[in-house]
């Protein structure tokens, strides 16, 4: 009765529109089931043969010239990478010429029937290929018709995404990319094998490889490219060629018919969208190939103002799903030029958008974050790039938009480039001047993501912090990240997002690589921040709002909060800032505000290079072991707290899990309670260890580093007392929220640098050097001689460290500017 109830009201909720698509699709998949539906079948020769000869009088094409029609086409055009053969293979050689031993031995092993799928290797599946088998948990999925089959439930299926991936057949493109170079027979006999063995374990509508619609799309555009890279081949017979075109008919059918426009209105429907696009465009002898192509086109470019946000993010705040979205428009652009069609202005812009946010976030190893699910696939595998590596979309960007920024972060051209734009595309990428991006750190404010940088050199360092929303519609790609952040060092990634490892796989697992724990933030009473019920849906999710963002080329401040567990018995907020100090270290502040007790945690979670080599009650040192000469420094303060060093997993792809290092920080809190990390980088050969202590003052916090030979006083005033005060020391007296001093040496008197936060009064030494009537959002004051060279948000100016009065000083120089 509660279910009846429940569904009931699902749907009231329900727009007209979405009750017609749902019940026009229920009605559909019973019309299969008992045999009504004409899609149940394969289309017969002659049907088929008949659509082909639109252009041949009075008589039927034969299956022969149906295939010797594709092979001599010239339009529709394909990927240009595609156009010329011989020209494709002599740049490749040229260009990559380590290139060829990968691609052979990657093709080698596929003959031998071992596959190399997301993050699994050397995977088998029978001889000959069992297309229905998961062969980690041993399961094969039932020959239902699809819409019987529970595929999310490990019992029945296992992880199916391990069935669909090889099921998507990319693997096709390696064993064409090996015949072009060797022309050896075995690989195009190898697809053809392939090909046949799925048509005839897969009739229509039979299994598993039915129930996705993108599952469909996108064996749909694996077998399209690999008809363009073996259309020569006499393996390539004129009845395979056949009865493949009618799957590929059968497969539009089933898209339009089962477009995910309100089952997962997100890269399932413009994956299915962008396969209706390509059959649509490259098979145009079917009479309903304009409506496909009309369909799938109207769709992505429909989409595109909802899935791209208007800083570029993709709206299910995952990193990987973003590539997904940039590789299908990528494509859709790439096709739409090589059949002279012109490029709306809509995906121009949000493509630009797309690539930029890949841009930015790129680490300075090259390598991307994943924040939210790694699905692990890809839209066509054309080259061998580590999952993470994200910068092949970059170069493709690079050479369609002439951006120098983007082939900068590209660093090399790469091979996708190649395959997707053709020898003429890299020549002109050539051509164009990489140049450094015009920011370092940067805000995606709609999305929620925030970029802290020094640089843009390997050696850079480099944070990405995470306070958006939880994700579009049911958040089935979100992670309970609330407040999280991934750092790298001196160009070594260090702390990172453990991933995703499974979907369906494992319970367990799902939830954990999900959870807060999971993620470098901070956990209540073992809680997580938002709270998952079942694989792709959450029962509660936290809400992130952003405080304060100011970046000035000598420092970078975010300050974010979360309600996440304000749905605890005792309820809490969690606030929490980063200070960063460029070319130096980190501070993250952790304020719990609550009225009971609680334990806290913080997590942070080590790239698995990274050993924690001694470690202390309130901190840790990590070491790259891929590079010894970088460590991070790692002190938490809070009085009581604990730290200690534990294991968890990181996925580097989709599937694959090792072990890695965890470094935690408890503290048993009574009400509100605060945690200070400081995240110290320091290189081999540095002239000293950075060191950090507290010094006990009123209404606030205040540390001193000795860092490099410099000594530094970090002073945090209370926010969160009833009663703001001033925060003092023997040195020091400030009423701004941050002040950060440096001093020569701990013994001078007069700092070199200064950087004010929120305030309007600062003595030192007992002398009142600042006085401002407003309060002041930032200043950064920097010593040049005797004078100090100061910018705040109201402007510059060159002066004494004695500015009595802020207000007057600016009054002045704009008198001065207006004479």
């Amino acid at each position: 009765m509660a279910d009846a109830v429940k569904y009931l009201r699902k749907l009231k909720r329900l727009s007209l529109d979405e009750l017609r698509v749902r019940g026009t699709q229920k009605v559909m998949k019973l019309m299969e089931r008992t045999g009504w539906s004409s899609l149940t079948k394969l289309p017969d020769d002659h049907s088929m043969l008949a659509q082909g000869s639109a252009h041949v009088e009075d008589r039927m094409i034969s299956a022969q010239q149906l295939l010797d029609g594709f092979r001599s086409c010239t339009k529709p055009s394909f990927f240009p990478g595609l156009a010329d053969k011989a020209a494709t293979v002599r740049e490749l050689r040229e260009r990559w010429s380590h290139a060829e031993p990968g691609i052979l031995e990657r093709a080698d092993r596929i003959l031998e029937g071992r596959f190399d799928l997301l993050g699994l290797q050397a995977l088998s599946f029978g001889d000959p290929v069992d297309w229905h088998l998961e062969p980690i948990a041993g399961k094969r999925a039932p020959r239902d018709h699809w819409s019987k089959l529970d595929f999310l439930s490990a019992e029945v299926a296992g992880d199916k995404k391990v069935v669909w991936e090889l099921n998507r057949q990319q693997y096709f493109a390696t064993l064409g990319q090996a015949y072009w170079l060797t022309n050896d027979e075995r690989y195009a006999q190898a697809f053809i094998a392939h090909l046949e063995s799925w048509m005839d374990q897969n009739p229509p509508k039979e299994g598993i490889n039915w129930a996705s619609s993108l599952e469909v799309a996108f064996r749909s555009i694996s077998w399209l490219w690999a008809f363009h890279f073996f259309k020569a081949s006499p393996a390539l017979e004129p009845q395979i060629f056949l009865r493949a075109t009618k799957y590929l008919y059968l497969n539009a059918r089933h898209l339009e018919t089962y477009l995910s426009t309100y089952f997962s209105p997100n890269t399932h429907l413009t994956g299915e969208a962008l396969g209706l696009f390509y059959i649509g465009t490259l098979l145009p002898q079917f009479k309903e190939s304009n409506r496909w192509r009309t369909t799938g086109f109207t769709i992505l470019m429909a989409q595109l103002g909802r899935h791209v946000r208007s800083d570029g993010v993709y709206f299910e705040q995952s990193s990987y799903y973003h590539r997904y979205t940039t590789d299908f428009y990528l494509h859709l652009w790439i096709l739409l030029q090589a059949n002279g069609e012109s490029i709306p202005p809509m995906l121009e812009e949000k493509l630009s958008l797309l690539l930029d946010h890949l841009m930015y976030i790129t680490r300075p190893d090259g390598t991307t974050p994943f924040f939210g699910d790694d699905d692990g696939g890809q839209l066509v595998k054309l080259d061998q790039r580590e999952a993470n590596d994200f910068r092949a979309a970059l170069s493709t960007g690079a050479a369609l938009f002439m951006r120098p920024d983007y082939k900068f972060v590209a660093r090399d051209t790469a091979e996708e480039t190649l395959w997707l734009l053709g020898p003429k595309g890299v020549s002109a990428l050539d051509l164009i001047p990489a140049r450094e991006p015009p920011k370092q750190s940067t805000a995606f404010e709609a999305g929620g993501y925030y970029v802290m940088r020094d640089g843009w050199t390997p050696a850079s360092n480099y944070a990405l912090f995470e306070c958006g929303r939880h994700a579009g519609s049911a958040g089935a790609h979100a992670h309970a990240d609330a407040l999280s952040f991934e750092l790298a060092a001196n160009g070594q990634t260090l702390l990172i997002d453990p991933g995703t490892y499974t979907y369906t796989g494992s319970k367990e697992m799902r939830d954990l690589f999900r959870s807060t724990a999971a993620h470098n933030t901070l956990t209540i009473d073992g809680e997580s921040s938002s709270i998952s019920d079942g694989p792709f849906s959450w029962g509660a999710t936290a809400r992130c709002e952003r405080d304060s963002w100011i970046t000035h080329k000598q420092f970078d401040y975010i300050a974010a909060s979360h309600d996440g567990y304000r749905r605890l018995d005792k309820a809490a907020t969690h606030n929490r800032s980063i200070l960063f100090i460029k070319h130096n270290y980190w501070v993250v502040r952790d304020h719990v505000a609550s009225r009971g007790d609680h334990l806290l945690k913080l997590w942070f979670h080590f790239h698995p290079d990274v050993s924690l080599i001694k470690s202390s009650n309130n901190g840790v040192d990590a070491m790259s072991e891929s590079s010894e000469a970088i460590r991070l420094k790692l002190f938490t303060f809070a009085q009581g707290g604990k730290g200690a060093a534990e294991r968890g997993y990181v996925s580097s792809c989709y599937g694959a899990r090792e072990d890695a290092a965890v470094w935690t920080f408890s503290k048993l809190a009574r009400n509100s309670e605060e945690l200070i990390t400081f995240l110290m980088p320091a290189v081999a050969g540095a002239p000293s260890q950075a060191a950090v202590s507290e010094i006990e003052v009123m209404a606030g916090r205040v540390f001193a580093i000795n860092e490099g030979g410099k000594y530094d006083i970090l002073m945090i005033r209370d926010l969160h007392s009833e009663r703001l005060g001033r925060v003092e020391t023997a040195r020091i007296t400030s009423d701004f929220d941050l002040t950060w001093a440096r001093f020569a040496s701990e013994r001078a008197e007069t700092p070199d640098n200064l950087i004010l936060l929120g305030g309007k009064t600062l003595e030192l030494n007992g002398r009142r050097i600042l006085t401002s009537a407003r309060t002041i959002t930032f200043l950064v004051a920097t010593r040049i001689g005797e004078q100090f060279h100061v910018e705040t948000d109201r402007g510059v100016l060159n002066s004494s460290l004695a500015i009595h009065d802020l207000e007057s000083h600016f009054a002045d120089l704009n008198r001065h500017s207006a004479n």
